[in-house]
């Protein structure tokens, strides 16, 4: 219905900003993300979704026109409302959270305020194949990645170290370097561990 605004920014909080459209404020939610990208000029513009409950009409406000693509695409998913999805996009980037569905990665999904694993297993569930689809990633890297886990996992199993410690570790070096090899998502857990 409202599908942009571009017009003076009069109020800018990190979760809503206020537009003067020719006269008109309209007050919009934003997620952290879109905060950081708002320019300091006075205009701006803004892609927007308009969320129509029976009490309220809720203008959610977007610096990029990917990020409200991934926010719709949350709101499909049942057990996420507008408030979770702009708490997934305000927590991750547009990219992280991306990745994190196309690979599987519900410990990222679910480390969000507001997501528990049931429901961070149905979003990737639910979005795995669009996600790939739409944004064209190659489910071969993204495996690739997960195969380095796994081994690199299994060969600090066989090397004695507890399985849930080793798998906080590994994860966390992942995370930090997601083009690690083997050896060296090996070597800095041993560092760690």
């Amino acid at each position: 219905m409202i599908a942009h605004l571009q017009g003076k920014l009069v109020e800018k909080n990190p979760t809503e900003v206020v537009i003067d459209c020719n006269g008109v404020g309209y007050h919009v939610n934003i997620s952290l993300h879109t905060y950081s990208l708002l320019p300091d000029s006075e205009n701006i513009k803004l892609f927007t979704y308009l969320q129509i409950k029976e009490d309220a009409h809720i203008l959610f406000g977007f610096a990029e026109k990917s990020e409200r693509e991934i926010f719709k695409l949350l709101l499909s998913v049942s057990g996420i409302g507008a408030g979770i999805a702009r708490t997934m996009l305000s927590s991750l980037e547009p990219k992280q959270i991306i990745h994190s569905i196309a690979s599987g990665d519900v410990a990222t999904i679910q480390s969000i305020k507001g997501i528990g694993s049931k429901t961070a297993q149905r979003a990737i569930l639910d979005l795995k194949d669009k996600v790939l689809k739409v944004y064209d990633l190659d489910e071969v890297s993204i495996s690739q990645d997960n195969t380095n886990k796994d081994e690199a996992l299994s060969a600090l199993e066989v090397l004695g170290f507890n399985r849930k410690l080793a798998e906080k570790t590994v994860e966390k070096i992942v995370k930090e370097n997601p083009n690690a090899s083997i050896e060296n998502i090996i070597k800095l857990a041993l560092k760690t561990l």
